[in-house]
């Protein structure tokens, strides 16, 4: 079965009149401790196991909404789930920006920054980097620059960004606060 895309509003318009989802949100635990709509749980996209999320769903399970910062991870994890056999599966358009463009409810509170502007102060520094030192040092700096370059152009012509997931392993974005679960439960030992 296809995916669904529906618009933040579409989606809580449908939550007040009594129908209801699983909203994962498949940021980073950083990204999601600091705002996340109301009613998400947290399962990152780089430990997203789709076969473990429908194997732990009942037959009657509500259909299952995928979201994240703007739709581009919500998409990976919507494409695993599919693959897994998951029939009832919406993708929020937008992510989490376009929710709080439509000032939907979001749960607010201390985390890191989304991954994309993490990575842009990143790559902002590693460019500068490059130039001063070219400048100042030696003209092989500035192949740092030309490097950071490369790897963006590599990052938007594939749609994979190392950068983006060594910065989704760092310890800030790793930490979970809240209630909001962080990971898939593990099913009870069987003795």
């Amino acid at each position: 079965m296809p995916i669904h895309h529906i618009s933040p509003a579409e989606l809580e318009s449908r939550r007040e009149k009594g129908e209801s989802f699983d909203l994962i949100d498949v940021r980073s635990p950083g990204e999601f401790a600091r705002i996340h709509a109301v009613g998400a749980r947290n399962l990152p996209l780089n430990t997203f196991d789709a076969a473990q999320v429908l194997a732990q769903r009942d037959m009657d399970a509500p259909p299952i909404a995928v979201i994240c910062h703007s739709g581009q991870r919500a998409a990976q994890a919507a494409g695993r789930m599919e693959a897994a056999g998951c029939e009832q599966l919406l993708l929020v358009e937008g992510g989490t920006q376009a929710w709080q463009r439509a000032q939907l409810p979001v749960v607010r509170g201390k985390g890191s920054l989304p991954l994309d502007r993490q990575m842009q102060m990143v790559v902002g520094v590693f460019i500068l980097l490059g130039v001063v030192l070219g400048y100042t040092v030696s003209e092989w700096w500035y192949l740092l620059s030309a490097a950071v370059g490369l790897g963006l152009f590599n990052a938007g012509l594939t749609g994979i960004c190392p950068l983006a997931m060594v910065l989704a392993a760092m310890p800030w974005n790793r930490s979970c606060a809240g209630a909001t679960s962080c990971s898939v439960p593990q099913p009870p030992a069987q003795s």
